[in-house]
């Protein structure tokens, strides 16, 4: 758990900047329970996101090479280059230019931008923070005064519980996950839509989630519906180890595309990121077994194959239910006394509310609901 010091020191001050900078009082607008949010509801039509054996896998370690410019809330590269810059506001894919002092919010050469391990963001000053990742990354005030804001709500609501978690969070740019038309709800309390009839989740959901798996260094985690591909990018700062799947193709290599333009824009963390596109209700044999694995879209009971592949001691966080209204479980694989498997699910929530996710579709259209 977060030291009461670190905690106090860091919403306290945070609290303060906050009331001196005249901020979104939204960020700040949540009960210990977070139940009085509204909250955009995801499409309850159309496909959603998923994972499995069997597909197309890409292994973004031999794409670096062609990188696009990732512009805030443009969701892809436009086009492939060689390599490209981080640059807010930008709508097209520019040329490859010699290197250059940046301007803020234009981000570093990956070739020079220091790796997850290197980069401790001050937790302590709303100002520091934001200064801290303008020099390291050249991200945009305005989102990094977001995302800061929105972090302060999140300890407070108990959504990110250790240090790691809260710098897992703060060093994840989702501004550059969102798409264009919701780039000025980047980090508010909702799901947004980012096509294909599927949503990005909200920072608390994503960061309730991020807490309940409790992800260790150098463990594998797999998760089922890339999606945005803002999940995965929150995790890859808490292990080395991640593997992703997502069923709609199209959207997969959007996610493919934004990854690899990251990676050239200074990034180089997402490099590691495994995703494929399959059906993800099957999970990812070949890589099996794994210590931690997390679904983003809903269902109505627990995928056998899933829990196969999951480790014994591990655990799963899944969304589980009717359609629109599905408990976030946190599911644990233990071993009795007698050697038989035993599961134990817990609600993160602890019965105090539901979740509307997109549902789990399969190959050829439908859902895995029974």
């Amino acid at each position: 758990m977060i030291h009461g010091k670190f905690m106090r020191v860091f919403v306290v001050f945070a609290g303060v900047c906050l009331a001196v900078a005249c901020v979104c009082v939204s960020a700040f607008a949540f009960s210990p329970d977070d139940r009085a949010i509204a909250r955009g509801a995801p499409s309850s039509t159309g496909p959603g996101p998923g994972g499995g054996a069997g597909g197309v896998e890409r292994d973004n370690a031999a794409e670096q090479s062609q990188a696009g410019t990732v512009t805030p809330g443009q969701g892809i590269a436009v086009e492939s280059r060689p390599s490209g810059a981080l640059t807010a506001g930008q709508d097209k894919v520019g040329e490859q230019e010699p290197a250059k002092a940046l301007a803020p919010g234009q981000g570093k050469a990956a070739a020079a931008a220091p790796g997850p391990v290197d980069l401790d963001p001050p937790v302590d000053s709303l100002q520091k923070f934001v200064s801290f990742m303008k020099e390291k990354r050249g991200e945009e005030e305005k989102y990094l005064k977001q995302r800061f804001e929105r972090g302060v709500a999140m300890i407070h609501n108990k959504d990110l519980k250790t240090e790691r978690e809260v710098k897992a969070y703060l060093l994840t740019p989702r501004e550059f996950f969102c798409r264009k038309w919701n780039l000025g709800r980047a980090y508010d309390h909702a799901f947004l839509d980012i096509h294909y009839g599927v949503t990005i989740s909200g920072p608390h959901l994503v960061g309730r989630m991020t807490s309940a798996l409790d992800l260790k260094p150098g463990e594998k985690v797999l998760e089922i519906g890339t999606g945005s591909g803002y999940q995965a990018a929150m995790l890859a700062y808490l292990t080395d180890r991640v593997y992703t799947v997502e069923i709609i193709e199209p959207l997969a290599q959007e996610t493919d595309q934004l990854y690899t333009g990251l990676v050239a824009a200074g990034y180089p963390e997402y490099a590691g990121i495994r995703r494929k596109a399959d059906d993800g209700y099957y999970g990812w044999e070949e890589h099996a077994p794994f210590d931690k694995i997390i679904v983003t879209c809903g269902i109505d009971h627990i995928p056998p194959p899933l829990l196969k592949q999951l480790k014994t001691g591990g655990v799963m966080v899944i969304p589980v239910g009717p359609p629109g209204a599905q408990v976030v479980l946190k599911v644990t694989k233990n071993r009795d006394a007698d050697g038989n498997i035993a599961i134990v699910r817990e609600d993160i929530y602890q019965g105090r509310k539901k979740e509307a996710f997109v549902p789990f579709t399969k190959k050829g259209g439908g859902t895995h609901f029974k």
